[in-house]
């Protein structure tokens, strides 16, 4: 049975979390391949808002067994507390399970990214501070710890005296701040894996056993593919890979699996933190934007920037990723805007490019080649049927359509699971 892989084709907050949500049903596995609690999804379903970092949005379905894999990075205590708060909305959490090749993101990541950023100063990259970065860079520098560890304290000990002895010396002799103590990091860590050991297993197994049996399985991803390690406006992006050629390795499976790649994309753009963003509208249309799709992260409630949809960015997404349809979110928000503007290509230099340039100084020069499109002032939320919506929101959708060339497949009008509407051909 193939895969369904669901990701960003933007900065990230396209609404991947309903997405999944309206998809899952469908399923039997929602999976995260990748990223950590840098990422959040808000969820509106049966009246209950929920906000997700690490558990997959699948988790509100009793029948879908949910899985953090091995491309993960895992801060223990954000888990457990995430766990706790849903077992408390009560929601099943027992099923949950967590790879045991999960890196964990320990206590010296979040205070060496605090240091860094700030040494940083005007050139910070507008991080999370989570210690999402330093996590994954221990991994390919080979000296990160991972869940499996937690269950050998030798090993565990061993692990941290190894990169305590440098951290340490950066921390205290460059940052002039206090060193971390390995006793008090193993004991709280041994806590976190007596309360994960029913959840731990090889996840990697578990899926390729299921999609053999012919099981649906949908995987997750975290941020947006501008924010790719590799292909994103680097060095503005995450350290991760969201893109979809990284999901069957960040699930732990073969790429002969995947077959259906769904972009989620705004109506309009979004982006936090620093990096060029070449539709960021600075005026009132952007305040508005904002303040109408409530633009504020999941994670860490910082404020959004907002702007105009961006067609280049649509186009290098689907290239990328090889998107076999879109979600399209958010279209509610644009109600009311008299002319709606899309970017459908750059100039940079007099030259057009109708998808990103291929250097990050070419990307920071470009300026928008502006189309508009009537308006409407219409409340979509209470359309239930792509019939319903008025003729120029119906035009807004196929012109994106048009602009990406991947079908429209699903219109959001709302946070409701129930606000999403089905597009036929």
């Amino acid at each position: 049975m193939p895969a369904t892989v669901v990701l960003g084709t933007q900065w990230g907050d396209e609404g991947k979390g309903k997405a999944v949500d309206y998809l899952a049903d469908r399923m039997d596995f929602v999976v995260r391949y990748q990223g950590g609690n840098n990422a959040g999804h808000t969820i509106i379903a049966e009246g209950r808002l929920l906000k997700l970092h690490l558990v997959p949005s699948g988790i509100l379905y009793p029948h879908i067994t949910s899985v953090i894999a091995d491309g993960v990075v895992v801060n223990p205590a954000v888990l457990l507390d995430e766990m706790d708060e849903l077992s408390s909305a009560g929601i099943d959490v027992s099923g949950l399970k967590l790879s045991f090749n999960a890196h964990l993101i320990m206590p010296y990541h979040l205070e060496m990214e605090k240091v860094t950023e700030r040494f940083l100063g005007r050139n910070a990259l507008g991080t999370t501070k989570r210690g999402i970065g330093p996590a994954y860079a221990d991994r390919a520098a080979r000296v990160g710890i991972r869940v499996q560890d937690l269950y050998d304290e030798k090993i565990l000990r061993e692990k941290l005296e190894v990169v305590l002895r440098e951290r340490n010396q950066i921390l205290t002799k460059v940052y002039g701040r206090l060193a971390m103590p390995a006793d008090r990091i193993v004991e709280d860590h041994l806590r976190y894996a007596e309360r994960l050991r029913p959840h731990v297993t090889d996840t990697a197994k578990l899926l390729h056993d299921a999609l053999t049996e012919g099981r649906h399985v949908l995987l997750e991803g975290a941020q947006g593919a501008m924010l790719d390690l590799d292909h994103g406006t680097y060095p503005f992006v995450t350290s991760s890979t969201p893109t979809a050629g990284y999901a069957a390795a960040g699930a732990g499976f073969g790429p002969q699996h995947l077959e259906r790649v769904v972009g989620i994309t705004k109506a309009y753009v979004t982006r936090v933190g620093a990096g060029p963003f070449p539709t960021e509208a600075l005026d009132e249309d952007g305040e508005r934007m904002g303040e109408r799709g409530h633009e504020f992260g999941t994670t860490t409630g910082r404020k959004r920037r907002c702007g105009w949809f961006d067609a280049p960015v649509l186009r290098f997404a689907a290239r990328l990723n090889g998107l076999t349809e879109l979600v399209l979110t958010k279209l509610d928000v644009l109600s009311g805007f008299e002319r709606v503007k899309v970017c459908a290509a750059y100039r940079v230099d007099g030259e057009i490019f109708e998808d990103v340039p291929p250097t990050q100084t070419g990307f920071h020069h470009v300026e928008p080649v502006w189309e508009e499109l009537p308006g409407w002032n219409a409340d979509l939320g209470a359309a239930r049927s792509f019939d319903d919506l008025p003729k120029e929101a119906q035009r807004y959708v196929r012109f994106v359509e048009e602009l990406g060339g991947v079908p429209v497949s699903i219109v959001g009008v709302g946070p409701a699971r129930e606000q999403s509407i089905p597009v036929t051909a």
